[in-house]
């Protein structure tokens, strides 16, 4: 693909320049190609940040796709929503999303890859499609990108709190305010690297807004919803106000709640997420039914 650099585009870096003229690539892709040098510039290759001048002639050729690193697995996926740019997935509990440390298959990410025929390289070869993510025990709304044009409209969102994601979370002790607002910052635990705690000054910031939506004897349903999306933010937010969630045992939740069975992961669910759908602009709301084995147990109490 030959191109010629115009007036209005003069004094821009090079990859920037072409993620303008390649949207359908992400940056990273491009780069790589500019590295690689299947980008010339006046027949030259460049480096990422070189600044181009009026006139420069542009010569790309495009890499092949790189085969994705994850590998399809025939697990059943519930779709709650589809369109051309990405897909809403209803994660179960005890699914982990993407391959990491001690989990090679049987994720989100392996069934993904043998639903669907193309996702968006953006999360790189292990993540494909992966905007954001939920903790493995966690159910609820999961949203895929299709594109990486869909994957960096969605980032986006995320990154300006412009996504609202609601939970259904029971929680230990009974919760005096209706509605509230925690905002702490979170960091990695200091004394157990496996946590996360909001008890230092330091952190990434945090907020949580909950309210009230149903009081048991010595548990409460809440409603929460986040603005940021921090590791655990949920989990440890409310364990600081001294109301860990159900089953929660990694922050301090008992193993047992008196005259109710065991629950096997903890009571926290991804209810609902509203964003703007990346070609139209449009609001779009997903919504998640609560698992069955949670609407048993809580039926239950």
């Amino acid at each position: 693909m030959k191109l010629n650099v115009p007036r209005e585009h003069a004094g821009r870096r090079l990859d920037h320049y072409l993620q303008r003229q390649f949207p359908e690539y992400s940056r990273s892709r491009l780069q790589d190609w500019i590295k690689a040098g299947r980008v010339l510039v006046n027949g030259s290759a460049a480096r990422t940040s070189h600044t181009l001048r009026e006139g420069d002639r542009l010569q790309v050729e495009p890499a092949p796709l790189v085969p994705l690193a994850a590998t399809p697995e025939a697990i059943p996926l519930e779709v709650l929503y589809e369109d051309s740019d990405l897909v809403a997935i209803n994660k179960p509990a005890g699914m982990v999303v993407h391959a990491g440390a001690g989990v090679r298959s049987g994720t989100l990410v392996n069934a993904l890859l043998h639903r669907f025929e193309s996702l968006s390289t953006s999360g790189g070869d292990l993540r494909p499609g992966i905007v954001h993510r939920l903790d493995r025990y966690t159910s609820g709304v999961l949203l895929v990108a299709k594109t990486d044009a869909a994957h960096r409209h969605l980032a986006a969102q995320f990154a300006t709190r412009r996504v609202r994601k609601t939970y259904l979370v029971l929680v230990h002790g009974t919760v005096k305010a209706e509605r509230a607002r925690i905002e702490k910052p979170i960091a990695r635990d200091p004394a157990r690297r496996v946590r996360m705690t909001a008890r230092l000054a330091q952190g990434r910031a945090a907020w949580s807004e909950y309210r009230v939506l149903r009081r048991f004897a010595r548990l409460t349903l809440l409603e929460v919803e986040i603005g940021t999306g921090r590791t655990h933010q949920i989990r440890v937010h409310l364990a600081s106000i001294g109301h860990p969630v159900v089953g929660d045992r990694l922050y301090g939740a008992p193993a047992e709640v008196p005259g109710r069975p065991a629950l096997g992961r903890y009571f926290l669910h991804a209810r609902s997420i509203r964003f703007e759908q990346p070609s139209s602009g449009q609001p779009v709301e997903v919504s998640a039914p609560l698992p069955p084995e949670l609407e048993s147990w809580i039926q239950g109490l």
